[in-house]
């Protein structure tokens, strides 16, 4: 089955595809920095906001009223307040500071307080996913499934380690690493949450959890994930509080239950 894309849709893939070849040059320019004394982190700041200005400039075009929330310039009051534009310029920046090719540009629609449309792109493959909510979720023209596995020793698990200091979050960070690791998981941290998400809807993960991210984060990820069969919630309680809280756990049918039982021990 094909996507029909509605039209904030294709807005959404004009922009990112737009901001995308910004990135994409400047990650070229990222390569040739890591020789310097200095480092390239003045830079990927600057290719952050180029990316976040062409991305605003694009849908505020397109939808002049909506308003926004993004990483770098935060929320942005439109005349309309029920459509909120949320956008990560560029997600997973430690590994473009790095010169690691991986990392994405996240955009989702929330109509009043519900995110009706999610796409997350990444560049340096072309890989592009998106959902519709109650139309199912794509990568490119193709629709996407979780996948299947059952067993924790066939699965691929991933998740973030936290940005605060040790003594804040580090202590649960490694419980919970630990908990999912004696399930028998393959274990995987990649550094751009967005992209986990991707990759759970599109069946290449079996499941994700992390804590204290942001709405930008995971907000076009979340609709990915339901929208390709799998299961979301809140870490510390059945809710659908994910976006708000930050604390996520995103899985297949299969083993959903059990990585939130074991991750609330």
């Amino acid at each position: 089955m094909a996507a029909v894309n509605a039209p904030n849709m294709n807005v959404m893939i004009r922009a990112a595809e737009k901001a995308g070849r910004s990135l994409v040059r400047d990650f070229g320019e990222v390569e040739n920095l890591q020789v310097s004394v200095k480092g390239p982190g003045d830079f990927v700041s600057a290719a952050d906001k180029r990316s976040e200005k062409i991305i605003f400039e694009e849908l505020k075009k397109a939808k002049p009223g909506y308003s926004f929330l993004m990483e770098e310039s935060g929320r942005i009051e439109g005349e309309d307040k029920d459509h909120v534009w949320v956008v990560d310029p560029l997600d997973g920046t430690t590994n473009f500071l790095h010169g690691l090719p991986h990392w994405c540009i996240s955009i989702a629609l929330v109509d009043k307080g519900e995110v009706t449309l999610g796409l997350i792109y990444d560049p340096i493959k072309d890989d592009l996913f998106t959902a519709e909510r109650g139309k199912g979720a794509f990568h490119r023209r193709r629709r996407l499934r979780v996948s299947g596995r059952r067993n924790f020793p066939m699965t691929a698990i991933a998740t973030g380690a936290p940005m605060r200091t040790i003594q804040e979050a580090g202590p649960q960070f490694i419980k919970e690493y630990n908990a999912i690791q004696e399930l028998g998981a393959g274990m995987r941290r990649f550094g751009a949450a967005a992209l986990d998400l991707a990759y759970v809807a599109s069946g290449k993960y079996d499941g994700f959890w992390e804590r204290n991210l942001k709405p930008w984060d995971v907000a076009a990820g979340i609709l990915l994930v339901k929208e390709a069969g799998g299961f979301v919630c809140d870490l510390d309680k059945d809710s659908n509080d994910a976006l708000k809280t930050g604390n996520i756990l995103a899985a297949n049918e299969y083993i959903y239950n059990d990585m939130k039982k074991v991750l609330r021990k």
